[in-house]
């Protein structure tokens, strides 16, 4: 009987474990991809700076003092 208890209480641990494992992986696959997306906007922020100081666009005088697009 104790060796049927044992038996059975370790399945229950091999499951648990086996469970957190694959919980463990989904989540590492989440981080992946999240980092992937970190890097992807950081290069298009790094781009939109770029542009922004090519274009003149926030210069060293406020936006207030700019005449809009449409004037």
């Amino acid at each position: 009987m104790a060796e049927q208890d044992t038996e059975q209480r370790l399945e229950k641990v091999e499951t648990k474990l086996l469970a957190a494992e694959d919980q463990l992986d989904a989540l590492n696959r989440v981080v992946w991809r999240q980092q992937e997306e970190l890097v992807l906007l950081r290069e298009q922020l790094r781009q939109l700076a770029i542009q922004l100081r090519e274009s003149g666009v926030g210069g060293d005088h406020p936006a207030e003092d700019e005449i809009p697009p449409h004037w």
